[in-house]
């Protein structure tokens, strides 16, 4: 790419008043990537991000050839089984290209081209250097629209519920039926499977709302959480609702088409950080513990995104003298057994995330204990350009942390490989997992961190 180099210096001296469209067509026969590079991809993205017009016309045809197949053979190739994955989500990145890009807005591209969306995404995952391709989409939104609530589809943001109109209250919440799944929303996702399946190769995801974050979405945030305190009763009584007349229906008619693939669940809204242990334990995990219990296909269905494992180690005080120390100590869950219950709905691999603020060390150690592999999460916040003062001093950082999560992963492999691991599917042989890049992340630190895990994550068995 040094003469690419030469070139830009002599187009930005000589002709910096060009039309962006002259200047692709004279770099295109410079610009055909073969492979992606972790640094030229995020030096491309950084300098797209400070308002190089020369890197938005660089972008624009490396997204044009994308979108008409010209890397499909690229996103054909396997990720490595014998070093460390780097992967994770960037939907929010992709969405703010393709409008800066092509001028659309985030309906036009989650629902306007499944085979568009799906390159897109997987391009946006090559220029940062991920050797682990995963699609995923605004799963909540997604999931709460099919169903029938309004929605709000902003031009830069992902899709939300309209606040203003529920879909869900205490008076109609027997009234939902199971969703038409050959339109819409449904019929949407179902071609992002197929196009994700045809281009990779890989099991297909259905990636879906966990019960208690999808009547979140369609009841509202506040409501549910006045039920879990006043109305338990009523609160699990929709959760099982929507499990057996949305869910499950939808996760049976998948099983049927791709009985090889695999349902991930999203449940942000259920973790313990937002409804305490406890709630979570009751609510949340134990709604997803029946689409895992008592179906056939049910170890085929998880979710890993459940955060805050430290309030397990805070301090409960006694807000009331009416609660007795029993009560207090009914309610204590220890961070342990909230291990033990999120594993229940997570059977395959152990992750620990940026919010669960918890040692590592303590995530590496049940993985050994229970076989399987490690995820390590890179938060948006460690990443995020605008909360940054010290980038220097960000940068050593990242690279200790990263070095760290590395570290660990590769322990875990080896240590279960050691004890007779032979169950290689996806999460096999872990991954340091970026849990959301935006156009506001820092893409210097993104770099250092896909290069630490790609330099130092051979396994060496």
């Amino acid at each position: 790419m040094h003469d690419l180099k030469i070139f830009q210096l002599f187009i930005n001296r000589y002709f910096c008043k060009l039309e962006v469209g002259l200047i692709t067509i004279l770099m295109k026969w410079l610009t055909m990537i073969k492979e992606f590079d972790v640094s030229e991809g995020c030096g491309l993205l950084a300098r797209w991000q400070a308002g190089d017009w020369l890197a938005k016309a660089r972008l624009k045809d490396i997204f044009d050839q994308a979108i008409a197949g010209e890397f499909d053979a690229n996103f054909a190739q396997a990720a490595p089984q014998d070093a460390v994955h780097v992967g994770g989500s960037l939907n929010l990145m992709t969405l703010t290209l393709m409008h800066d890009l092509y001028g659309h807005d985030s309906a036009e591209f989650y629902k306007g081209d499944a085979e568009r969306y799906v390159r897109t995404t997987l391009l946006s995952r090559r220029l940062l250097g991920m050797n682990k391709l995963y699609v995923s989409w605004p799963v909540y939104g997604f999931t709460a629209e099919a169903l029938g609530q309004v929605m709000m589809y902003p031009d830069k943001f992902p899709p939300g519920s309209d606040p203003e109109v529920v879909l869900i209250t205490k008076d109609n919440w027997k009234d939902i039926i199971t969703p038409d799944f050959n339109s819409g929303i449904p019929k949407i996702i179902n071609d992002m499977i197929n196009t994700y399946q045809k281009l990779t190769g890989l099991e297909p995801v259905l990636h879906l709302s966990a019960p208690y974050s999808l009547a979140a979405d369609t009841f509202g945030q506040e409501p549910l959480l006045a039920a879990l305190v006043h109305d338990p009763e009523f609160a699990n009584d929709l959760l099982d609702h929507l499990v057996d007349h949305v869910l499950q229906p939808w996760m049976d008619l998948f099983f049927k088409h791709y009985p090889n693939g695999w349902v991930e669940l999203s449940d942000a809204s259920g973790s313990p950080f937002f409804i305490g242990p406890q709630n979570c334990k009751d609510m949340a995990i134990r709604s997803i513990r029946r689409l895992v219990d008592e179906n056939p296909w049910g170890h085929r269905v998880y979710d890993a995104n459940y955060r805050g494992d430290y309030v397990t180690q805070a301090i409960k005080k006694n807000r009331t003298s009416r609660r007795s120390s029993a009560k207090n100590n009914a309610e204590m869950i220890t961070l342990q057994e909230l291990t033990d219950l999120k594993h229940s709905v997570c059977n395959d691999f152990i992750i620990r995330l940026d919010d669960d603020r918890v040692p590592i060390s303590f995530y590496e150690q049940q993985a050994i204990a229970r076989n399987v592999p490690l995820f390590a999460g890179i938060g948006a916040s460690q990443v995020d350009r605008n909360s940054i003062e010290d980038i220097e001093g960000s940068k050593k950082t990242i690279k200790a942390v990263s070095q760290e999560y590395v570290s660990a992963i590769k322990n875990v492999a080896k240590s279960i490989a050691r004890n007779g691991y032979v169950n290689k599917i996806p999460p096999w042989p872990g991954t340091v997992y970026f849990e959301d890049i935006s156009s506001e992340s820092n893409f210097e630190l993104i770099e250092i961190i896909v290069k630490t895990t790609l330099s130092n994550g051979n396994l060496e068995l």
